[in-house]
């Protein structure tokens, strides 16, 4: 007799610093995996699997991600009393903001609309070590205001076949950005975070592997004069010739909001 399956979304919070990113992988300490693990240990005995709206790279974190948990057998009879069991056995760098029951024609990944990627950094100085899990630190001089010129010329739809590691034959290269801008950091702060900091905040419908953290390096290699602003507007024609190969460091990315239709 086939089981009744129950459909949930989860939203969640996470450091990403100590995990390999989100995908499971053996013998690696990842946020599915984590999550797989604590759930086998609170729903005993029942089947079920989960899918996360994206795939985070190691040492990215999230302030709003969210994954669906597919459940055989009976259903979660009460979310607030779930979700408070959820994080009392989930490490503390990883919490469940909210839960909320979908049903089975939701599909997480095609029904996500928007995704906003805030990139955060300082430069100039080494900053204080507890920075590290939070802000990539540049240590030369960058041209902030010749960096928040280029950053706009992202918006829109563009050719992003420069800006991701490898373009396999199903990979969607053209892109849609909604906004892009470098703005003052206004979304964490901590006592041991240099006077300034600064964020690259993006916003699409979807984005390729590295391609948000290659955009970066790319606006930090036009900051020290390595790139032209010429350059990055041919980078988006594209011209073949031309190679970004400059990632910017992971712990510096943040996944912000996550929209669905």
């Amino acid at each position: 007799m086939k089981q009744e399956r129950h459909h949930y979304v989860f939203q969640i919070q996470f450091l990403g610093f100590r995990y390999s990113g989100w995908q499971q992988q053996p013998g690696q300490k990842t946020i599915e995996g984590m999550l797989v693990k604590t759930l086998t240990f609170i729903l005993p005995g029942r089947k079920f699997k989960i899918l996360g709206a994206g795939r985070t790279d190691a040492k990215v974190s999230a302030l709003q991600a969210a994954f669906e948990l597919f459940l055989e057998g009976q259903p979660i009879e009460d979310d607030v009393s779930f979700t408070a069991i959820f994080n009392a056995n989930l490490p503390p760098d990883i919490k469940v903001i909210k839960m909320y029951q979908v049903d089975e024609s939701f599909n997480i990944i095609h029904d996500s609309k928007s995704k906003q990627y805030v990139y955060l950094f300082s430069f100039g100085q080494k900053n204080h070590p507890f920075c590290a899990p939070f802000l990539a630190n540049i240590l030369d001089n960058l041209d902030i205001e010749l960096m928040t010129e280029a950053a706009k010329m992202f918006v829109g739809t563009h050719d992003f076949s420069l800006y991701t590691a490898s373009i396999q034959e199903h990979i969607k290269v053209i892109r849609t950005i909604h906004s892009c801008k470098i703005c003052n950091n206004d979304f964490i702060s901590a006592s041991f975070f240099p006077e300034l900091t600064y964020a690259f905040v993006i916003e699409g419908e979807g984005f390729m592997r590295y391609q948000v953290r290659m955009m970066m390096g790319a606006l930090i290699q036009l900051g020290k004069g390595i790139l032209s602003i010429e350059d990055i507007r041919r980078s988006l024609i594209p011209d073949l010739s031309m190679k970004l190969e400059y990632i910017a460091p992971a712990s510096g990315l943040l996944l912000h909001r996550l929209d669905f239709k």
